[in-house]
């Protein structure tokens, strides 16, 4: 049994880690902005503790013989960008990394490893080749802020942390990720491709993601990035397609990438990027996906 400290842990993702790590024995801990809240919703936390991730540092009393930290924390990309809300995506990210890092330099007993969440909008836009975790960062705004993200996470390393950065994929799941957005209209009958349909979509289910952060965690010859994606990527007229025949639903409404951006602003050309992701140092690493296939993964979830 170890204990883990968890922030984001509230979240999509963070609070389906939360519950594994108490399923397989581990102590729960969780860094929270609103306690009373996270208390309430996470049964699998052993214990609580306040912090404001953009400004404060750890309490001493939630970082003592904490074993591993796993960094969730960030704001949500989805919705209308501008200056307000790209200030948000980043400092929710770079500055609550680099005030944790901070605080477990300090720390008279260091965790062992920290994996930290990043994302495949490190890599930008692929077109038609492919990405692994070998490949550089791109110079858009989400491969900035990534880039800068894991330079952060990298700094515990420093001072005798292991560091694993998670690059996450396109989440397939219930009640939140990508399908929280994409389900209604396909529900209702009025799905279709997004943009030219020719985009690569990284996608992953969300038990998977969850499985690779534990699989960093528990090994410790893993340093560096992961990516979690499935091994088998898809065009969105094959995601439009796969996802249209499980729900037995007509996907005729095609989206042209104009009405994404008088809809989305900035961010629908995010939404159209072409992002062709390869997990090859995941599996490398003895990582098992249990998804391997979007029909797999949209059948065990629909």
């Amino acid at each position: 049994m170890a204990t883990v400290l968890v922030t984001g842990g509230t979240g999509f993702i963070g609070s389906q880690v939360c519950d594994a790590l108490h399923e397989k024995g581990d102590a729960v801990h969780v860094l929270s902005r609103n306690p009373a809240r996270a208390q309430t919703k996470l049964h699998s936390a052993k214990a609580v503790y306040s912090w404001n991730p953009e400004t404060d540092p750890l309490s001493s009393e939630a970082i003592s013989d904490v074993e591993a930290v796993i960094h969730l924390a960030g704001e949500t990309i989805a919705g209308r960008w501008n200056a307000a809300k790209k200030r948000r995506i980043r400092d929710s990210r770079i500055l609550s990394t680099r005030n944790l890092v901070a605080s477990l330099a300090d720390a008279d007993t260091k965790p062992a490893v920290l994996v930290c969440a990043s994302a495949i909008g490190y890599y930008g836009e692929s077109g038609d080749a492919h990405f692994t975790e070998a490949s550089p960062a791109g110079t858009d705004f989400l491969a900035e802020v990534c880039e800068e993200w894991e330079t952060e996470a990298q700094k515990a390393s420093e001072v005798g942390i292991r560091v694993v950065t998670v690059r996450i994929g396109l989440v397939l799941g219930l009640g939140g990720g990508l399908l929280k957005q994409v389900l209604p209209p396909f529900k209702m009958g009025i799905g279709g491709k997004l943009g030219s349909g020719t985009q690569w979509m990284s996608w992953i289910h969300v038990n998977d993601v969850v499985g690779i952060i534990l699989h960093a965690l528990e090994n410790e010859e893993i340093n560096g990035a992961l990516n979690a994606t499935a091994p088998v990527p898809v065009r969105n007229t094959e995601f439009t397609k796969i996802l249209g025949a499980v729900l037995r639903r007509p996907t005729l409404f095609p989206v042209p990438t104009f009405g994404l951006r008088l809809m989305m602003g900035e961010f629908a050309e995010f939404v159209v990027l072409s992002q062709n992701v390869l997990p090859e140092k995941t599996e490398a690493s003895g990582y098992e996906f249990r998804y391997r296939t979007l029909e797999s993964a949209l059948k065990a979830l629909l």
